[in-house]
């Protein structure tokens, strides 16, 4: 089984690729690597989520002059979602080595690009409008690059970035070595790399094959923080009969085993710092059914093939797509039913949904129990620590329903407007409403929380509401009557 060393990777930036759970190299991985590595020109048809990244940035690493203060690498990619991923990918492998990396995209403050570009870069990830704004100022030099990556080639043609690309690609050194990463490869793809490319080396990889059909799937919500009573609770109740439970790096492989041991499971580990007799005295007992939990890394348990399993437990997240099919693959074999659930927390929504998006698959969800998320806003009508909301008290089903109608019917008149609130008047209409407000008596019942003075309102800001509501609700029939004569709703 290769390993990123066998194809070239140093033994220190392989020790990084470690230290992040990452040791085995995906298929587009051992294709890219080696030929990037002997400085030819490359196009790779995959999929996102078969590794890509690791498979151009790595060998800019290695091939890096980290003495020289100029832009050796670019990256361009079509979005700045992934300029930002992969910077922060190269960010984790080059952490206190020196190398500095840019991201460059639209909508950011340039003069911080700019002090950045000063301090001296040796990689810049980023959009083709961004760059070719940067390379005009002359504040982005291209003569001295070695290494050109166009990532999603097929997305930035598609969204019309053909003429910025040739433009940005004008701009570098003939000699220079330029790797197109691209999921399809239409005609404008292939005629960009005939036109810009010395006799590159075609590589492809298919897409991830599905789970099995035989592997019922549930991702559970928790925080990191009570991912191992989560767990506990999990196994309590499913009762496997025999699992594996899958954890990112060593480190947590070996304090999820001290926990789980010390709280009366029947469990092991595996992973890379045991010696070749200590592991083959675990799976020998794990084949034996001699415990019920194996709690490995993603290298250990690579080619696992153990009958019996009934359960996969991914208290981590898997990196890719691949490593989350091949996890769960452990279990629902030879035509048995198997169950497999991953855990995740509110950082992982995003590369959950990414994972489900990549192999056409719908994953059911769930909050582990005792698990409560914490809404980003405050919930209409209620507060966030569970109590019942005053408003609410002695008013039937109807009245609440009621209530929340009308509060949506409001929502739907504001957001016809930008910012989603009543449209600016001009200072003459203010003035006119001013003059009528003024003519109203006033009313002792204000609103006793202070959201409703008057002072302090900018010319043109709509009033907030009288009476203490949830965004978007109207007051109650009852607050309604209770309003004093002449504090009718505002024509």
């Amino acid at each position: 089984m290769p390993d990123f060393i066998n194809l070239g990777i140093s033994a220190g930036m392989a020790g990084i690729l470690r230290e992040n759970g990452i040791a085995v190299p995906t298929p587009i991985q051992e294709l890219a690597i080696p030929a990037a590595l002997g400085g030819k020109d490359l196009i790779a048809q995959a999929q996102t989520g078969t590794g890509k990244t690791l498979a151009f940035i790595l060998p800019i690493l290695e091939k890096l002059d980290r003495e020289a203060g100029h832009i050796q690498a670019l990256v361009v990619t079509p979005t700045r979602e992934l300029a930002l991923q992969i910077t922060a990918e190269l960010g984790k492998l080059v952490s206190g080595s020196g190398v500095n990396v840019l991201a460059v995209y639209g909508g950011q403050d340039v003069e911080k690009q700019l002090k950045k570009l000063d301090k001296g870069v040796q990689i810049v990830v980023g959009t083709p409008g961004r760059l070719l704004d940067h390379i005009r100022r002359e504040t982005v030099r291209l003569g001295n690059l070695s290494t050109l990556v166009l990532d999603e080639a097929d997305q930035m043609l598609h969204i019309g970035f053909l003429n910025e690309v040739e433009a940005i690609i004008r701009e570098t050194p003939a000699g220079r070595q330029t790797m197109l990463f691209s999921a399809t490869m239409p005609e404008d793809v292939r005629m960009l790399a005939k036109k810009h490319m010395r006799d590159p080396e075609y590589m492809q990889v298919e897409k991830t094959q599905g789970p099995a059909e035989t592997v019922n799937q549930l991702a559970v919500q928790t925080t990191d923080r009570g991912k191992q009573g989560a767990l506990m609770e999990l196994v309590k109740t499913h009762r496997p009969f025999m699992a594996v439970v899958f954890c990112r790096t060593k480190r947590r492989v070996g304090r999820l085993y001290e926990v789980l041991k010390a709280n009366g499971f029947s469990c092991e580990e595996l992973h890379g710092d045991l010696s070749q007799a200590k592991r083959e005295q675990v799976m020998k007992r794990f084949r034996d059914a001699e415990f019920q939990l194996l709690i490995a890394t993603d290298v250990a348990a690579r080619g696992l093939d153990v009958e019996g399993v009934t359960h996969v437990f991914n208290y981590d997240m898997p990196q890719d797509a691949d490593s989350y099919v091949h996890r769960i693959g452990r279990t629902g074999r030879a035509g048995t039913q198997g169950l497999a659930i991953t855990l995740f927390t509110a950082a992982d929504r995003q590369e959950l949904l990414a994972l489900e998006k990549e192999l056409a698959i719908r994953i059911k969800k769930e909050n582990a129990p005792g698990f409560k998320e914490v809404p980003r806003t405050e919930a209409a009508g209620r507060r966030q620590d569970g109590k019942k909301d005053r408003r609410d008290s002695g008013k039937s089903d109807g009245d609440r329903k009621e209530r929340k109608s009308d509060g949506s019917r409001q929502n739907t008149r504001r957001s016809t407007t930008a910012g989603g609130g009543r449209p600016e008047r001009k200072v003459g209409e203010t003035r006119k409403a001013d003059a009528k407000r003024d003519k109203k008596p006033s009313s002792n019942n204000r609103n006793q929380e202070g959201g409703n003075s008057r002072e302090g309102r900018s010319v043109g800001q709509s009033p907030k509401p009288r009476t203490k509501t949830a965004i978007g609700k109207s007051p109650s029939s009852r607050q309604k009557r209770n309003q004093p004569a002449g504090r009718g709703r505002r024509k």
